[in-house]
């Protein structure tokens, strides 16, 4: 089994998700965008953290493929450390940081893991699951001071940044390959088709499955320009109108030919 992907930033700005795919393995990351003016004690930016990170991970998980997935990204997270030489302030709770989405084959079952608002959806006998970490959703506040109050700190929400134990708040769970018909990862930049566009995941893997992975992404843009209106969430400041979206699709054996699958990065 393996993967076809795409990805696309926003309008005008750096690519801030990262996707790595290969024969079993897939990892998605979304580099959490910094507001303007923010002090994060660190000389690097989000894009630099998501390809440091996808590195350190696929080091983790080549040495150690059958190793629990929590694990490897407490590892990786403590090697991504060592990838600041010293140079930042790595107590700073703005420091950069990532959601994480991953899916590994291992022997009959596929393991996954999510941190954040990055999401793994699949479809067995039982119908679609979606795996999503949702505590960004139910902060008391979301200003600045209240989310760097919160970030990786009991009570709040967890992402990837300089803290290994935040690898062990990650969702994770395996699936039986028997009988597994679909499976994506992807940033919220693409499940913003459902949870604000009304789309559902069988509709998505549908899509997908005629037009390949970069349908998706299109039908973002065309909903983000012509129904922007929809991305509003109570209580909180508007959802920005466009973002990086990503997502890696599992590709069987018998639909490979209707996946459009990029080159593995």
């Amino acid at each position: 089994m393996d993967f076809a992907f795409a990805t696309e930033p926003g309008p005008d700005r750096p690519n801030e998700d990262h996707v790595i795919v290969s024969a079993g393995l897939a990892i998605v990351l979304d580099g959490v965008t910094q507001l303007p003016g923010l002090e994060t004690g660190c000389v690097h930016d989000p894009v630099w953290l998501v390809q440091e990170l996808g590195n350190c991970l696929v080091e983790a998980l080549t040495l150690q493929p059958a190793a629990p997935l929590g694990g490897i990204l407490a590892e990786a997270i403590g090697q991504l450390r060592g990838c600041h030489e010293g140079r930042c302030d790595l107590t700073n709770p703005n420091s950069p940081s990532s959601t994480v989405a991953i899916a590994r084959e291992r022997g009959s079952q596929m393991d996954y893991l999510v941190l954040c608002d990055s999401s793994v959806v699949y479809e067995d006998s039982s119908g679609v699951t979606v795996v999503h970490d949702d505590r960004t959703e139910s902060l008391p506040a979301y200003d600045r001071h209240t989310v760097a109050r919160l970030r990786n700190q009991p009570g709040g929400f967890w992402v990837a940044s300089t803290d290994p134990a935040a690898a062990a708040e990650a969702v994770t769970g395996s699936v039986a390959l028997d009988g597994l018909r679909r499976l994506l990862l992807c940033t919220d930049g693409v499940s913003r088709l459902t949870e604000f566009f009304g789309i559902s995941w069988t509709e998505v893997f549908g899509l997908i499955e005629r037009s390949g992975p970069r349908a998706a992404i299109d039908l973002v843009r065309e909903y983000e320009m012509n129904c922007s209106g929809l991305l509003a969430r109570p209580g909180r400041r508007r959802v920005k109108r466009h973002d990086d979206a990503t997502l890696a699709v599992l590709r069987s054996a018998s639909r490979t030919g209707a996946l459009d699958a990029g080159p593995v990065v």
